[in-house]
């Protein structure tokens, strides 16, 4: 009887410490899972960062190559020499026509002043000289005007001593009969006689007053008509001066021309001078060469890729976690990266989540409208930045295989 008392208590001793183990494993279990939930992690995972394409930004022919495929490089050393010839003489060229159009720039900004200058000078002297030419017409027409007037009175004078000799004439005409007759003296006759000879005098000077009286007639109609016609000279030079402020116009803009094809120049010299510093093609940062694919004595076009520098420094990693993965992921989260290649872990956080799953962004996106379509568990790309400090060995090379581990809480 004691022994199976014995047995017994065996029995319920074996099953309590089961039921316990059963509850100890439970609890293990479901700790492990809470662990295990606050962390996400995945294999498709990758070191990721820039690839610099080095490329030509003119056509030249290759003259030097200083360095080789996995050489590692500091910003500004020199990579690839272009024959520089073509473009010094084009620096050459571009300096002439700059000095050119200078040159044509300051004859062009002297003119305008002496073009406004000769301008003021003309109109001044036309005007006087249309003021002179009038006071001229004004005189020569008074000159004409008298001329007239004494023409006119000539002419009385002439009618006057005509009708006097034609009186005289006849005069001596009856007393040269009446003196054969003997009816009248000869003291008589001899005075009609002389009268009539003084009076042919006085015809004679009158018409040569009339004779004078015309030509003074005409030389003052030749002087109204040269005084006139230094008038319409006169307001044909104001005419042409009053085009001045045109010409200035002109001449001020011939010099904004000149100006402007300056600084033309002064563009086509900056370019010259750039493409001659483009001959001498430089790493724009530190990293190392790769993918080279120029040699010398090759021509190379603008645009032309001669080879990559691929940096060692701002890497990231890309890990395409699934999207049922990414229900507790945030921006900011700690991330523990184990890297294939070495036996160590990087630190870092989550930096950014894509906008789109990773088949978004392939060549052919699949279409997902059609019959036969089948789930499939996408892929989110999430850049993963490193801490600082973490890769100062630089040991890390992108499209290494890594495996990042999130932690989500």
């Amino acid at each position: 009887m004691a022994e199976v008392q014995a047995n017994t208590k065996k029995n319920v001793l074996g099953r309590i410490l089961v039921v316990i183990a059963v509850l100890v494993l439970i609890s293990g279990g479901y700790l492990f899972w809470l662990h295990l939930s606050k962390f996400e992690s995945t294999d498709d995972a990758e070191v990721d960062g820039q690839v610099y394409a080095i490329s030509s930004r003119i056509n030249g022919h290759v003259i030097d190559v200083k360095v080789d495929d996995e050489q590692q490089v500091k910003a500004g050393d020199v990579l690839v020499v272009l024959d520089p010839k073509d473009y010094e003489v084009a620096v050459a060229k571009a300096r002439a026509d700059l000095a050119d159009a200078v040159a044509t720039y300051e004859s062009s900004r002297g003119d305008v002043p002496i073009t406004s200058t000769n301008t003021k000078s003309t109109l001044t002297t036309a005007n006087s000289a249309r003021l002179d030419a009038s006071a001229g017409v004004s005189g020569a027409e008074r000159q004409q005007a008298a001329a007239r007037a004494r023409l006119a009175t000539a002419q009385a004078n002439v009618r006057v001593a005509q009708a006097n000799f034609t009186k005289a004439s006849q005069d001596v005409e009856r007393y040269k009969q009446l003196v054969s007759k003997d009816e009248i003296s000869k003291q008589q006759y001899d005075q009609a006689v002389a009268a009539m000879e003084a009076a042919r005098a006085t015809l004679d000077a009158q018409n040569g007053l009339v004779n004078e009286a015309t030509q003074n007639i005409s030389v003052a109609e030749k002087n109204v008509e040269q005084a006139q016609t230094r008038v319409e000279q006169a307001n044909a030079q104001i005419q042409a001066a009053l085009t001045g402020p045109d010409q200035v116009r002109v001449t001020q803009a011939k010099a904004q021309s000149a100006s402007a094809k300056v600084e033309q120049q002064k563009a086509l010299l900056d370019q010259a001078e750039l493409n001659l510093q483009y001959t001498t093609i430089v790493a724009p940062i530190d990293g190392v060469v790769g993918k080279k694919n120029v040699a010398i004595g090759q021509n190379v076009s603008t645009g032309q890729e001669l080879m990559a520098v691929v940096p060692l420094e701002g890497l990231w990693v890309t890990a395409n976690f699934k999207e049922t993965q990414l229900e507790k992921m945030r921006i900011g989260q700690t991330v523990k990266i184990k890297v294939d290649a070495y036996d160590r872990e990087y630190s870092g956080k989550v930096l950014r989540i894509a906008g789109a799953s990773g088949a978004r962004f392939s060549l052919l996106p699949p279409e997902n409208a059609t019959g036969n379509y089948v789930k499939v568990v996408q892929r989110i790309p999430v850049r993963i930045a490193l801490d600082p400090g973490q890769d100062s060995d630089h040991l890390l090379r992108q499209g290494m295989s890594v495996t990042p581990t999130v932690q989500l809480q």
